[in-house]
């Protein structure tokens, strides 16, 4: 994993660390949730496997550090810290929140405790990690909920802002609740399953739309989908209607999704096909599902892309990492920041879940109901193997069911009731007390 895959000011901070003598120093960070997205009553946690793919597999090559060793910034580092570099690895603890979590705005996602460089250097990797999966998966959620039953597939990746981010858009939508993806290397990397058979540029191959069906259907058969929508969406369904089985479904991509169903539907029950499903894509989002779910529309399944892969109505996260605690020769300093609108809370945190509401605790006190941080690495090893993606699927899933419905609707809703423990708020009040900038 590339060193160098951080921002130059948690490097510069590094060999400050060093050259002030402060390696032995075992600092505690927190990354946390400041603020929910507009219209969004839940996060879903999820990037939890790159993120310890990351601190497991940390480290600096000759050529990274050389390349330090030549920046301006690091004229005056010592000898010694380059020669720290070349031997870094990561050798802390990482406590986490299940993926399929429901998280909420002022929870924490994740802590790390290290020497206070180790700690450091992750800063950047770790929220771009995990904030991006983080609100796939809940507008994932909030397709699926939309869709009330249907199934929802990820189409997302040719809209992703790389293409490996469309991978783990993939990932995270599946986790989310998404019935299947587009995405070739995401169905065989985390075993999604994949759909899709055709696109416009098939039926332009062809001198005529009925012999590009015709050849579609002679090679997939029953697993065909026929996209309908090329030169006339009805005169589609019909040619679709004429040529009869084998077929699985249509897709219609584009105009009024609406009327378009009601006429596809009509011609195909007509013809004898009424269980040829109707898939319907193009620039799909929650709302666009629920209002078409509403109006009666007779579709069987949703291909959401651009919105979905690239969290359109949320494209970025307010998640801060902060630090919380310092050890220093065995003696625990609570650190906090005051600045304005981006207050952080001091000391190592456990959030405790129960059927009314959250609690936000110091770590290691007692509380009731679920403790959603737990162990993941300790002295920079897997304690125990991730759970798997389906298992995060379903954690969602369960997760999700629990909460009051209308904070899964898609409207605003009364927040998630957080409180903090008495332990905790004491620990805030004495801190700012004893602070002295």
């Amino acid at each position: 994993m590339n060193g160098l895959l951080t921002d130059l000011y948690e490097l510069t901070m590094a060999a400050g660390y060093f050259e002030a003598g402060k390696t032995t120093e075992r600092a505690t960070f927190e990354l946390a949730i400041r603020r929910l997205p507009p219209r969004r009553n839940f996060l879903l946690a999820a990037g939890l496997p790159q993120v310890v793919d990351y601190l497991l597999n940390l480290s600096f090559s000759s050529e990274e550090v050389a390349y330090l060793r030549g920046l301006p910034q690091f004229s005056n580092a010592s000898a010694a810290f380059f020669d720290y570099l070349c031997h870094f690895r990561f050798t802390g603890d990482l406590f986490a929140v299940a993926e399929g979590t429901p998280l909420f705005a002022g929870e924490p996602f994740l802590t790390l405790r290290a020497p206070i460089i180790e700690a450091q250097i992750p800063e950047t990797y770790l929220l771009s990690a995990v904030t991006f999966p983080t609100l796939v998966a809940g507008k994932a959620a909030r397709c699926v909920a939309a869709a009330g039953g249907r199934p929802v597939i990820e189409f997302g990746t040719r809209r992703a802002h790389t293409a490996e981010a469309g991978v783990l858009a993939a990932r995270a939508a599946y986790l989310g609740g998404c019935a299947g993806t587009s995405n070739s290397l995401a169905g065989f990397r985390y075993g999604i399953p994949v759909k899709g058979t055709a696109a416009h540029s098939w039926v332009m191959s062809f001198s005529n739309e009925t012999e590009s069906f015709r050849q579609l259907q002679r090679v997939f058969g029953d697993n065909t989908t026929q996209l309908i929508d090329t030169y006339d969406t009805v005169e589609g369904a019909r040619r679709v209607a004429q040529l009869g089985r084998p077929i699985q479904g249509v897709r219609i991509d584009s105009g009024d999704s609406l009327a378009l169903s009601r006429q596809v539907r009509a011609v195909l029950d007509a013809a004898g096909l009424p269980d040829t499903e109707i898939m319907v894509t193009g620039d799909l989002d929650e709302y666009r599902i629920r209002d078409l779910v509403a109006a009666g529309a007779p579709v069987d399944s949703f291909g959401v892309g651009t919105q979905l892969a690239t969290s359109g109505d949320a494209p970025y996260l307010n998640a801060t990492y902060k630090m919380v605690e310092l050890n220093i020769g065995g003696i625990n300093r609570f650190t906090t920041k005051l600045s304005e609108d981006k207050i952080s809370l001091p000391g190592s945190k456990q959030v405790f879940r129960d059927s009314e509401r959250d609690v936000l605790a110091r770590s290691g006190e007692c509380g009731r109901g679920e403790a959603l941080l737990r162990p993941v690495l300790l002295g920079g090893r897997l304690i125990e193997p991730l759970p798997t993606l389906e298992d995060a699927r379903c954690r969602a899933a369960e997760s999700l069911a629990r909460l009051p419905q209308p904070l899964r609707e898609l409207e605003v809703a009364e927040p998630w009731p957080m409180v903090q423990s008495p332990e905790l708020r004491a620990l805030i009040d004495r801190t700012r007390r004893n602070l002295t900038p």
